[in-house]
């Protein structure tokens, strides 16, 4: 019974986050500034991180926890990088 609820519950966080990642899309392609679209891009990658962390808790490998933690070191320093761009104008001084 409870291989099955926890089943059921990685299903649905999956479909969420499926849904969670098409909006965060919409935005990144229809935003109407620069600092939606940063904002749309950083949601998109934590999604895919967290979609890659629901696989590997249903698959039962590491692969897919190596992944999602190599999304989140190259998310966080793209998003730093493009604040830094959209402040100054360029990223290395």
């Amino acid at each position: 019974m409870t291989a099955m609820v926890l089943s059921w519950c990685l299903l649905l966080a999956q479909l969420m986050l499926a849904l969670a990642m098409l909006c965060a899309t919409w935005r990144v392609l229809r935003g109407p500034r620069a600092q939606d679209r940063v904002v749309g891009l950083d949601t998109l990658y934590v999604n895919a991180m967290l979609l890659l962390v629901t696989f590997g808790i249903r698959s039962g490998t590491q692969v897919y926890f190596e992944a999602a933690l190599v999304i989140a070191l190259l998310g966080f320093v793209s998003t730093a990088a493009l604040a830094k761009f959209l402040m100054r104008g360029e990223v290395i001084e």
